[in-house]
């Protein structure tokens, strides 16, 4: 797959995302949506991919925000398209049914922040500076951003990022649960590759279904959630990789997963 403003490869089971537009520290405009449209379908449908790695080249930005030269030249309507049209993909890369891992190298603000949160993980370098300053252009985020910060980091952290516009260091982060973990910036993709063969060693059937389970309960009532979750369960309980763990795990031996 060949694209313009990133760089995509595949090596056992594991596709690298790159975003590759460094002179602009990987700002997201119409064409870097348009790419990671057609990355994530085309990834979502293979099944030799069972984990997908984001991040972005170089060592200072993961993203570091929106094109400021296409918003400027939005009117409402337009502005309200491209917000949908950025929360559409945002939406696609967190039900993509496969794990993707952030890895936060640098900046990761604005759109860049918004896209991390849509991400399964995230991974950031001690170099990582995260925020959403939407407030400083008069705008507040509109791929998402006002909906998943609140629900990784509570609503008055949430709120204290948005209104200030505050941009944090990756220690913060971490303590208020934007990220998952922060390494050496040396050390930060040796990390997502470890634990993406973690992942890759498990049911793949499995891991899908702890995504769905997960993403879906956390979008209805509690009821309905654990009745999804034995559905699942028992889903799951009829198939091929199911009867193959069990086994193994009884045989003291490495399960087989095929998948089925």
């Amino acid at each position: 797959m060949n694209y313009e403003t990133l760089l995509c490869e595949v090596k056992d089971q594991v596709a690298r995302i790159t975003l590759n537009r460094p002179q602009v520290l990987h700002a997201l405009n119409t064409q870097v949506f348009n790419e990671l449209e057609a990355v994530f379908s085309a990834l979502a449908a293979d099944p030799t991919v069972r984990v997908i790695l984001l991040t972005g080249a170089g060592e200072k930005a993961f993203a570091a925000g929106a094109d400021i030269k296409e918003l400027a030249d939005t009117d409402a309507a337009a502005g309200e398209s491209k917000a949908r049209r950025g929360q559409g993909v945002f939406r696609l890369i967190e039900t993509c049914g496969k794990p993707v891992i952030a890895c936060i190298n640098g900046f990761a603000l604005g759109g860049g922040c918004e896209l991390a949160m849509a991400c399964t993980i995230r991974l950031a370098s001690e170099t990582a500076r995260l925020g959403q300053p939407e407030v400083k252009l008069g705008l507040i985020p509109g791929y998402g951003g006002t909906q998943r910060l609140p629900r990784l980091v509570g609503q008055p952290m949430a709120l204290k990022l948005l209104l200030t516009g505050e941009m944090i260091n990756a220690a913060e982060a971490l303590r208020i649960g934007l990220v998952d973990e922060v390494l050496p910036a040396d050390k930060l993709m040796e990390r997502a590759d470890t634990l993406a063969k973690a992942i890759v060693a498990m049911a793949p059937l499995a891991v899908t279904a702890c995504l769905q389970a997960v993403r879906d309960g956390s979008e209805i009532n509690l009821e309905e959630a654990i009745d999804m979750e034995a559905k699942i369960f028992g889903q799951l309980c009829g198939t091929a990789d199911k009867e193959e763990g069990t086994k193994a795990f009884l045989e003291k031996r490495p399960a087989v997963w095929t998948g089925r």
